[in-house]
């Protein structure tokens, strides 16, 4: 196992409270910047991806949200056989440690006990502001919802984590600290790979640098990629597996011709509403709250409980942006703070209490890619998203910001509420908030798709995530998604690399 990051022993990879460190952490983060985005006042967008044991699982807000049924379906529709819901579901149950009890038949059937990633409530009750969020709600007309990784129509509720114990449970915590002395597992870190090998069209092993030095390891049987939706296209075309004027404009000589590498990249695209708090029951770092926040740091420290274990995304949901849609097509996700912008703007948590929900829109119709910068394999690659090129991606955030006011108007949210920050009560016509959109929206962290899975001729990978004319390679991680799902994208992800690895043992009669 090659990882180009340190080691994830580290105090603010388990500590959920570090959430907002690991977002500016360059030992721990990639830091990518997209290039200037047209229809979003040609903005560079930053786009974090985890670097480090776990990848995006130890950096991420720890949801547990799958999606709804419906996008599996999508997929063995779109020529993914094997791949609909009902077929996936056994692997999502696989990868799960469910530790919730009592709830209702219909949502225990869909969750498994037995797996290793762990799945848990949170220890520490909501914070006041996010009690209130539901309240104001209900108030508005959504139903509860018992388990928001369930397909459902409009609905609101508490997110589960993926923690255990109150601290993070990544994918490197549940499937790779377990086996660490497994004689036939070797774990270099601070190793980047740098191409893929080839004896003809057959992967053969993988060059790498490490400590500045270029080696090679050998696959016996298979070259798993698993760099997610940034970097596996990448290593692809340092490979010279892409599309030939691509390879050619860098000089890389052509290994196997395949169009889409680096296509189809999508993203869940977000938008804030944010109102300034009356209450100071929110997370700040006013001195007002100092003493708490210090509190809460030694609860964790000593107990492993408090209000330092919260996710900061506590509780949300998913609506939809007009009556007519069939599901749910926004996401939310409130937190009890102003929202920082990446914490870029830390600023804002320094003067003001304040409270803030986050809206996306599930499953955007905006198509973008990935390519090389240069041949370089340590050079940043070329990430262009394309966000807003369909202005109906830009059109239901507007809706959204129009459905979260109405929530965040109900007399639920009275006594904490002063005023509208983010758009701002000034912000009311249709044109001035889809500009406002154009000028804030940001990356809710879900790339997919830039090695999609399926049979056409833009496709990478086959149903059985091998990269199509070629043998010994695969690709197993969230770039194979065909189209974005409604949701959080790290369940899925684990779902892939559950299905991925019976797949690689049934192929090689190990199963």
């Amino acid at each position: 196992l090659l990882e180009a990051g340190p080691d994830d022993h580290r105090f603010n990879i388990k500590f959920p409270g570090g959430l907002v460190g690991l977002i500016q952490n360059p030992k721990l983060n990639w830091m990518f910047w997209t290039e200037p985005q047209p229809q979003l006042a040609n903005r560079k967008m930053y786009c974090p991806r985890g670097k480090t044991l776990g990848g995006s699982s130890s950096i991420n807000a720890m949801c547990y949200v799958r999606g709804h049924a419906s996008d599996y379906d999508r997929w063995a529709a779109l020529g993914c056989d094997g791949w609909s819901f009902d077929e996936v579901l056994p692997y999502f149950k696989q990868s799960e440690h469910f530790e919730p009890q009592g709830l209702a038949p219909e949502i225990e059937r869909l969750h498994g006990r037995e797996g290793l990633l762990n799945v848990s409530d949170r220890v520490h009750a909501d914070n006041p502001l996010s009690s209130a969020f539901l309240a104001a709600a209900v108030e508005a007309g959504y139903a509860v919802n018992p388990d928001l990784s369930r397909s459902a129509p409009e609905s609101v509720g508490r997110y589960r984590v993926f923690q255990k114990d109150g601290q993070r449970h990544s994918n490197a915590a549940a499937y790779l600290h377990p086996i660490r002395q497994r004689p036939n597992l070797t774990v270099l870190t601070g190793t980047q790979a740098t191409r893929v090998l080839f004896d003809g069209t057959r992967a053969s092993g993988v060059a790498y640098q490490l400590q500045g030095r270029e080696q090679q390891a050998v696959a016996r049987r298979e070259v798993v990629l698993s760099a997610g939706a940034i970097q596996s296209p990448q290593l692809l075309l340092l490979s010279g597996v892409g599309p030939r004027q691509e390879l050619a404009r860098h000089g890389i000589a052509v290994t196997h011709e395949l169009p889409g590498v680096g296509e189809n990249l999508q993203d869940h695209l977000d938008i804030f509403v944010s109102w300034r708090a009356r209450s100071r029951v929110g997370f700040s770092l006013r001195p007002s709250c100092w003493w708490r926040t210090l509190k809460g740091l030694l609860l964790y420290v000593f107990k492993r409980r408090g209000e330092m274990t919260s996710n900061l995304a506590e509780v949300g949901g998913f609506i939809k942006s007009a009556d007519s849609e069939a599901i749910p097509d926004i996401q939310w996700h409130f937190l009890p703070s102003l929202n920082t912008n990446h914490a870029f703007e830390l600023s804002r948590i320094f003067k003001s209490y304040g409270y803030s929900v986050m809206n996306y829109f599930l499953r955007p119709y905006s198509r973008g890619r990935v390519t090389l910068a240069s041949a370089d394999p340590l050079a940043a690659p070329r990430i262009d998203f394309n966000y807003g090129s369909d202005l109906r991606d830009l059109k239901a955030l507007v809706a959204g910001i129009r459905k979260t006011r109405a929530v965040l108007e109900q007399p639920a949210l009275a006594a904490h509420r002063l005023d509208e920050v983010e758009p701002g009560a000034e912000m009311q016509s249709d044109e001035q908030l889809l500009d406002w959109v154009r000028h804030h929206a940001e990356t809710a962290y879900h790339p997919v798709g830039t090695c999609k899975m399926g049979s056409d001729a833009a496709a990478v990978v086959d149903a059985r995530l091998r990269v199509h004319g070629l043998t010994g390679l695969r690709v197993v991680d969230a770039s194979i998604m065909p189209t974005l799902v409604g949701g959080n994208t790290n369940a899925a992800a684990t779902m892939i690399g559950e299905k991925g690895a019976a797949m690689m043992l049934e192929d090689a009669r190990l199963a």
